[in-house]
């Protein structure tokens, strides 16, 4: 049951990124907006987590891949953290020239709504479950949430004053974080996070994904 779940959740992420990034693509090329072509772009990073995510659960034992899976989610955020450095830099570099969009403002407040449902959900999910996999998957999500808050800043205050250099200042601070999240995937350390419901301090994942070479055998 909790792993449908957790199907059924990857399925509405991917859905959603994708009608999100196709029209953050299209504002971004009408208003000339690099910080809304860079959100669709990260839209479509977001697919690619949950598809790791559908991947590893329609497995019959999703645990035998849960150490790949979360390498590979890893490898979005060094992608998602990738494209948007080259993006803010290119975008402080020219100066900022984008036009008001009145659209790229709807989807970021729509962004700012939908996202952290679906945070929630998957982080009661992976607890749930005792998967790391889930939890990188929502700390992904939850990235995306602060990129719409900073498209959300950066589109106004560019449309009411001209601060075309807000948002790539802050989206740079989100590259940050998407680096030591994707770190933080990449070597097992969501564990800490997803210990099942009811278990003991330190307990770690279900699966046992946080065990390295080093730990401790357990007892007979």
């Amino acid at each position: 049951m909790l792993s449908r779940r957790s199907l059924w959740l990857a399925y509405a992420t991917a859905g959603y990124n994708l009608v999100e990034g196709v029209v953050a693509l299209a504002a971004g090329a009408a208003a000339s907006s690099s910080a809304l072509v860079g959100f669709g772009l990260d839209s479509f990073v977001e697919v690619s987590s949950a598809g790791v995510l559908i991947w590893q659960f329609r497995s019959p034992v999703p645990e035998a891949r849960e150490r790949l899976a979360l390498r590979l989610i890893g490898l979005s955020f060094f992608a998602l953290a990738a494209w948007v450095t080259v993006d803010a830099g290119r975008s402080l570099l020219a100066g900022g020239d984008a036009g008001a969009s009145p659209v790229g403002i709807g989807l970021a407040v729509a962004s700012l709504i939908v996202m952290p449902l679906l945070v929630r959900a998957k982080r009661r999910t992976g607890r749930e479950l005792g998967s790391a996999t889930v939890m990188a998957d929502s700390t992904q999500t939850m990235l995306c949430t602060y990129l719409s808050a900073v498209l959300l800043a950066g589109l106004v205050l560019n449309a009411l004053w001209g601060w075309s250099w807000a948002d790539p200042v802050a989206a740079l601070v989100i590259a940050g974080v998407a680096v030591k999240e994707g770190l933080a995937a990449w070597r097992g350390e969501h564990c800490d996070d997803c210990a099942p419901a009811g278990a003991p301090a330190g307990a770690g994942c279900a699966d046992g994904c946080c065990a390295g070479p080093e730990a401790p055998a357990a007892e007979a």
